[in-house]
């Protein structure tokens, strides 16, 4: 027999069947063997669509012919699958958040880009992108809730598995979403091309929102996007999509502090009265400010009334637990990175892995490339495909970092899938080119030292000061804790052959004076470890002057006076020069001034010998300081200008002339100011500070400051003074140089100006 279709659902389609045989439901019990209940239930739509089997055995009673067998085959199995991934996924919004937070400006951007579908041109399309954890549901289905009277047509969702071991295809998708705007499945074309003609169609007539949520890729997701129309899209994943042409996109970034905090209090409601002040931050903080992660900890106080904040936090304070502690129930930040990390290449894993070797906060790709052993262009395009999975974050334009988190969960990789000797040996090759390639750079600013070669593994070029100080300077962490490393290793003539090469650049980085302390003190160490005992003086020398920049005057001065004899007993001039002048430098700032002299006239007649000529021009710098405290100043005056004849007659290095003249015009300057000779001393002031700054000597640049600010005062140049005096003592506040007497009249002198 043939009947005509005309009821949407296998059920109504049976009994329609059914009825049009003449069949009762006992009648037709009886000719399929199945039984009369399990009909009755069929048709009702009390039990899903049957199997093929039992299909087979009711089309069969029915006298079905091809046509009308074929449909009721086709709608039985398209009501299985309904059934077996769950309806909300296609028809309704997940469960919203009644304690949702954040999200202002990217809320905005979604309702002004609904707000905006007018059906005059292509739907808008935002995809909100982000690291797992992070909330992109959440945001997305907030938004169409707050968008459901602007699209009145419907708002269809659809999970598209995109973390899936295999994602839903896009023909399945298309399958479910043209099912869901009531096209008969029959009606449903069968290539996947024609399905996507079909939807947009269907979209352009109607007014409605779709939600496609977990993309695994443009490919699946291209399809799915209406076309013109006054609809809109709002796709989510883990990647950026960046393939997709005419979209929006926002990228969801962890909380803000406040935020974070604000979400714990509203999960664990009765949080005020079990936590210290402090204490929530805290928890937000070890949480990295990640939306399930904080979800996850604020559940597991709130089901827990013997706990506080307290407990929570000390908890999470252990790093070898922290992911262990962030899960609850079936939901754990560990399992939703998992997601992400499975989809990678073997050779993605293995880089993702030993970026937890980095010691530093964020890194460049040369230093991956080294953990790896790849190509650095190689390197680059993993590194930008762990960004685009958000495993990673760029910082800045060739920098990456990682979420708190998510470095934990590299570490534990490391540990997991990696031997002892493989992390021992990517962990040496990691310290060895960082110790190799900061000794190169450091290189540089030797005073004596020419242009060093340019090698380094080649993955940094370094072909000239300025490239140098960058890369010092910018994974200065890195380099530091390679030194640590090394240190501990025993590795003495790596830590001590860096502090040689660092010395005359740490001259440059006033603002780390804490961190110098460190450097030589383990290359002090090491070198007092070898059988160069001149090497051994020289990191005595470094180590003294990096005491002296910590404000330990007495220990500097002692650490000096040693270098001194040791040079003398081995007879290197050169070396007592160097350690005489250390000691005149802590005696000057002491106070002790008629001892300083003496030292800088001492260290001007070594280095005069030994053809020290940095030595010889710094000592007559520093013996024009000390006499300009003295209040002798013309002949502070004459030893300054003294030093500016005899620098461009000596073979000095361009870049410590530099620095040369800008101390001796700082010294020029202030001798000026304290004689209140304050047009001059603004006159020599004015080009130092121009210097300094292009140097980016903090130090030089927040005196220099102070005496033009002092020189204007006296003047009458108010605003000049007050700008001048702010900024000096701004950038000299932390110093612990800097006399607190010199502070104090500054800030006497600003408040002085009034506002």
């Amino acid at each position: 027999m043939e009947a005509r279709m005309s009821n949407g659902s296998f059920g109504q389609q049976l009994r329609a069947l059914r009825q049009s045989a003449g069949l009762t439901i006992e009648a037709l019990s009886e000719a399929s063997m199945v039984s009369g209940r399990a009909i009755s239930d069929m048709e009702r739509g009390r039990s899903r669509a049957p199997q093929e089997r039992t299909l087979e055995a009711l089309a069969d009673a029915l006298e079905l012919g091809d046509a009308d067998r074929a449909e009721l085959v086709e709608l039985a199995r398209a009501e299985r699958s309904d059934n077996r991934v769950g309806r909300p996924r296609l028809y309704e919004l997940p469960r919203g958040l009644g304690d949702f937070v954040g999200r202002v400006p990217e809320l905005e951007l979604l309702l002004r880009r609904g707000r905006e579908a007018s059906g005059d041109g292509p739907a808008p399309v935002v995809v909100v992108h982000g690291q797992a954890g992070v909330g992109k549901t959440a945001c997305a289905v907030r938004a169409a809730e707050q968008l459901r009277e602007v699209f009145p047509a419907g708002q269809f969702y659809v999970d598209l598995r995109g973390t899936d071991a295999e994602p839903m295809a896009a023909a399945e998708a298309l399958d479910r979403l043209l099912r869901a705007l009531g096209v008969k499945p029959g009606a449903i074309a069968e290539e996947e091309l024609e399905r996507a003609s079909q939807l947009r169609a269907l979209l352009a007539e109607r007014r409605c929102l779709l939600v496609l949520d977990n993309a695994a890729d443009e490919a699946q997701v291209r399809p799915l996007l209406p076309g013109p129309g006054a609809g809109m899209a709002i796709v989510t994943s883990r990647r950026t999509l960046a393939g997709l042409e005419t979209v929006s996109r926002i990228a969801l970034a962890p909380l803000s502090p406040l935020e974070s905090a604000e979400l714990l209090r509203e999960i664990v409601r009765d949080g005020s009265a079990r936590a210290q002040a402090g204490e929530v931050d805290e928890v937000a903080r070890l949480c990295g400010h990640l939306p399930l992660a904080l979800r996850i900890a604020g559940t597991r106080l709130a089901s827990r009334p013997g706990w506080t904040m307290k407990n929570l936090a000390e908890r999470l304070s252990d790093e070898d637990r922290r992911l262990a502690q962030l899960s609850v129930g079936d939901v754990g930040v560990e399992a939703a990175f998992a997601l992400s990390y499975a989809v990678l290449s073997s050779r993605a894993k293995t880089l993702f892995r030993r970026l937890a070797h980095v010691p530093s906060v964020d890194f460049a790709a040369p230093i991956a490339a080294v953990l790896t052993q790849m190509e650095l262009f190689t390197t680059e395009d993993e590194l930008d495909r762990l960004v685009e999975l958000g495993l990673l974050q760029h910082e800045g334009a060739d920098r990456y970092r990682f979420h708190d988190l998510i470095r934990l969960f590299a570490t534990q990789r490391l540990r997991d899938e990696e031997t002892a000797a493989a992390r021992a040996a990517a962990e040496q090759a990691m310290t060895d080119w960082l110790l190799e390639t900061a000794t190169m750079a450091g290189r540089w600013f030797e005073p004596e030292a020419g242009e060093p070669p340019a090698d380094g593994k080649g993955l940094v070029p370094i072909a000239s000061l300025e490239e140098a100080h960058a890369w010092l300077q910018a994974e200065r962490d890195s380099w530091l804790a390679a030194l640590r490393l090394a240190a501990a290793a025993g590795r003495h003539k790596q830590v001590a052959g860096l502090g040689e090469a660092i010395y005359w650049f740490a001259g440059t980085m006033d603002h780390w004076s804490g961190h110098w302390e460190e450097v030589f003190a383990l290359s002090r160490a090491a070198a007092a470890r070898l059988p160069d005992r001149l090497g051994e003086l020289r990191h005595l020398n470094y180590y003294a002057w990096a005491v002296l920049g910590v404000g330990r005057l007495e220990e500097s001065a002692a650490l000096a006076m040693e270098a001194y004899q040791l040079a003398e007993s081995l007879g290197a001039v050169k070396e007592q020069a160097e350690a005489i002048w250390s000691a005149a430098e802590v005696w000057r700032v002491a106070g002790n001034l008629d001892q300083a002299l003496w030292a800088y006239s001492r260290a001007r007649e070594l280095a005069g010998t030994a053809g020290a000529h940095i030595t010889y021009l710094q000592s007559f710098v520093g013996a024009g300081l000390t006499l300009s405290s003295l209040g002798r100043v013309d002949e502070a005056l004459r030893e300054f200008r003294t030093v500016l004849r005899e620098i461009d007659g000596r073979p000095v290095p361009p870049g410590m002339a530099q620095a040369t003249r800008a101390a001796v015009q700082l010294g020029l300057a202030r001798t000026l100011a304290d004689a209140q000779r304050w047009q001059e001393a603004i006159d020599e002031a004015t080009p130092a500070l121009a210097a300094s700054t292009e140097m980016g000597r903090v130090w030089y640049i927040g005196h220099l400051r102070l005496v033009l600010g002092r020189a204007h005062a006296a003047l009458g140049a108010a605003d000049e003074a007050r700008e001048h005096l702010t900024a000096g003592i701004e950038l000299l506040q932390d110093d612990v140089v800097t006399s607190s007497r010199t502070m104090d009249e500054a800030k006497a002198q600003l408040a002085a100006l009034g506002d």
